[in-house]
């Protein structure tokens, strides 16, 4: 029998209320990038949220133009890895290679790419950028060999209810290549997403809002 580790845990009374990752994606096996193990990324633009997670990663993207002053500050307030939406969907062709370049320069650890991309975009980002290329896949019907033809590092599946399936389907073709994927509200189907060949499970936090009217809650609580 494996004999469990004892394993201390540090925190202080201001720092020990943060958003923590399922425990269940420590199931995954993860995936090195320049000797860092990935298993877990919060899905977040919020400065706030970045800061107070145990996530190994943060995966930043978000539904407008991406700008070089956002990048910055999500990078900035971050203590792990950022993977950094670069466009490909409204974003298109040069400003997008523009955007994945200065990313690089800020610190980013992979651009991520939206599933509108084209093959010649991400061949050109391929081109100009040392970091990894991330790209969405939201669909079974996705060209998966024309995308790794063009220069793709990692697959991100984000597929609501078909994730696994579609991870499977990747899995199936190419046993090695790498692979995030949203987990879904619960740990079943994290656990199946994993079952099914991702390396790395992305998940939501919850809301500001919801967060404080937790923590106001707890407050009126306290006054009684």
């Amino acid at each position: 029998m494996k004999e469990k580790k004892n394993i201390p845990y540090v925190t202080t009374n201001l720092r020990n209320h943060i958003i923590e990752a399922p425990e269940i994606i420590r199931k995954a096996s993860g995936i090195v990038i320049f000797g860092k193990r990935i298993k877990s990324l919060i899905f977040s633009t919020d400065v706030a949220v970045i800061k107070n997670t145990n996530a190994d990663a943060i995966m930043s993207v978000y539904p407008f133009t991406p700008q070089p002053i956002i990048t910055q500050s999500l990078i900035l307030a971050s203590d792990v890895p950022v993977f950094c939406g670069v466009g490909g969907g409204t974003t298109t062709g040069k400003r997008v290679t523009n955007l994945a370049l200065d990313a690089e320069f800020k610190g980013a650890m992979a651009v991520v790419l939206n599933s509108p991309t084209t093959d010649d975009v991400i061949k050109s980002v391929r081109k100009t950028i040392d970091i990894p290329i991330v790209v969405s896949v939201v669909s079974e019907h996705e060209d998966i060999k024309a995308r790794i033809d063009a220069g793709v590092t990692i697959f991100n599946v984000s597929g609501a209810k078909d994730t696994a399936k579609i991870v499977r389907n990747i899995r199936k073709e190419y046993p090695n290549f790498p692979i995030i994927a949203t987990g879904g509200p619960t740990d079943e189907s994290i656990l199946e997403t994993i079952e099914a060949g991702a390396n790395a499970i992305t998940f939501t936090p919850p809301s500001n809002t919801e967060i404080m009217r937790s923590l106001m809650e707890k407050y009126r609580g306290d006054m009684l």
